[in-house]
């Protein structure tokens, strides 16, 4: 019996976990059914254990900041076609606590005991912090 898997992904060109959300609320970054997804040229090999409640960690400028569960893998060709897989995932961004990661390509598995956990009563009021800022707290294990 195989456990969940997560994924860990770079999200490039974003700023804040705002922009990734903003990012994902454009229609071409969704599904038929209105889903955001992510597309991505590997299908991941693990595909069992990751829908078996896994997510996406996505750092923002080198720190994993938040999480969305990944809820079903859809085979689409690009206009070259070319067969890619595209990582469909729930609306909600579920904030975690700051984890400085180092920079990679593509996409990594994370396993759970190793995934940051979700920070469970974030403060309305609360501002974002800056990226930056994050992984210096998070580097001397303030957050």
């Amino acid at each position: 019996m195989s456990e969940t898997i997560n994924l860990v992904k770079l999200s490039v060109g974003t700023e804040t976990v705002q922009n990734l959300s903003d990012w994902q609320a454009n229609p071409a970054a969704r599904t038929a059914d209105g889903l955001p997804r992510h597309v991505t040229r590997m299908w991941p090999k693990r595909s069992e254990e990751l829908l078996k409640g896994g997510s996406i960690y996505w750092v923002i400028k080198g720190i994993i900041l938040c999480r969305q569960k990944v809820l079903r893998l859809d085979e689409i060709f690009g206009v070259d076609g070319i067969r890619r897989c595209a990582i469909v995932i729930e609306p909600k961004l579920v904030q975690v606590a700051a984890t400085p990661k180092r920079a990679f390509q593509g996409w990594r598995y994370l396993p759970t005991a190793d995934s940051p956990p979700d920070l469970t009563h974030p403060r309305p009021s609360d501002d974002d912090l800056p990226p930056e800022l994050q992984a210096e707290l998070a580097n001397i294990g303030i957050l």
